[in-house]
């Protein structure tokens, strides 16, 4: 329950459906949502390709979006995505700290190997900028299936090539087995993934000691105990830490404030909508309310704009090292 701009309570419904990670059952159950629940906004789909499924329906139907999943495509062309937003922070902002590791290491010649769908392809193309920017020369590119169990092929010819480092865009499980792989072929290069892993079990899986040392960038939720009171981000991300493991009795999970925030943002919209809008007009008013909200949330400090539907920066990013099974905040002083 919530209070509308009247000052009087209103009720929002939450409707709960699982994509199961699948753009096919994730199509249905859009359809499901937009004509037989009639829902005046859709928050879900965690997965890059499973939101990119569902962005001709939504544009076809006229209902705000707002997805939990990183790809830039997502919400780019911004002209072809006017009902579609996103909460996580897109590759072309993780991508240039992952740059910038190597290259404040001193080192000039990188490999990059990434999962061969809509996200990786992203991350490709992010990392592909930014070392350009750089002056960091892409020494060879490579690719590996998200269901894939064996990349020692791929890593092969990394270990023979010039790179001195490693770029990484993918996700667990496939990720936990490239690290572990990386380690029993003794490659001996930097190994920097990117926020695709930002999960516990990527560790479990991987093993503690294969992803000693791994360094990936991330919002700052892993940071929160070295932000500065100043941080506007730090009030908001306790809350949701305290919020959660009250909630999940387990620690909290950078994902899990992806949809947080998604659905903050939601309710800030509705919280604002004048009463007796028809469900089209509500829709509208969710999606131009949104388009035009600055936040801050578990992400970042968000400033949506007409020209940007994701509304973050490479500023929201911290990097963090994988030391002793858990994440340590890394800042550049310390690489």
């Amino acid at each position: 329950e919530i209070t509308g701009p009247d000052g009087e309570p209103r009720t929002v419904e939450f409707i709960l459906y699982d994509t199961e990670g699948s753009g096919d059952v994730a199509i249905p159950l859009a359809k499901k949502l937009i004509d037989d629940d009639q829902v005046s906004v859709i928050v879900g789909a965690t997965r890059s390709p499973v939101s990119l499924a569902l962005v001709p329906i939504i544009q076809e139907a006229e209902i705000p979006f707002i997805s939990m999943a990183s790809s830039s495509e997502i919400v780019e062309p911004v002209e072809d995505r006017y009902w579609v937003f996103k909460t996580p922070q897109s590759n072309r902002h993780t991508a240039p700290w992952q740059v910038r590791y190597v290259k404040d290491n001193g080192l000039s010649k990188v490999a990059s190997i990434y999962v061969n769908n809509a996200y990786g392809e992203d991350g490709r193309n992010a990392i592909r900028q930014a070392a350009e920017e750089a002056g960091v020369e892409i020494v060879l590119e490579e690719t590996f299936e998200a269901s894939d169990t064996d990349m020692t092929a791929q890593l092969t010819k990394i270990k023979a090539s010039d790179a001195e480092a490693l770029l990484v865009t993918g996700l667990p499980p496939a990720a936990s087995i490239l690290t572990k792989q990386f380690r029993e072929l003794g490659l001996d290069m930097p190994l920097v993934h990117n926020h695709g892993i930002g999960m516990k079990p990527f560790i479990d899986l991987a093993g503690a000691e294969n992803a000693e040392g791994v360094v990936f960038p991330i919002g700052k939720l892993v940071a929160v105990d070295a932000l500065d009171d100043s941080d506007p981000q730090k009030a908001v991300l306790q809350q949701f830490i305290d919020e959660y493991e009250a909630y999940a009795g387990n620690p909290s999970s950078t994902f899990a404030g992806h949809a947080w925030d998604g659905l903050k943002i939601a309710l800030q919209a509705i919280e604002s909508m004048p009463a007796g809008l028809s469900l089209e007009e509500q829709r509208a008013y969710i999606r131009d309310t949104v388009e035009n909200m600055q936040f801050v949330g578990t992400g970042g400090v968000f400033n949506f704009s007409p020209e940007d539907h994701v509304g973050l920066s490479p500023d929201d990013v911290v990097t963090v090292r994988i030391v002793d099974g858990e994440w340590q905040y890394c800042p550049p002083e310390d690489w």
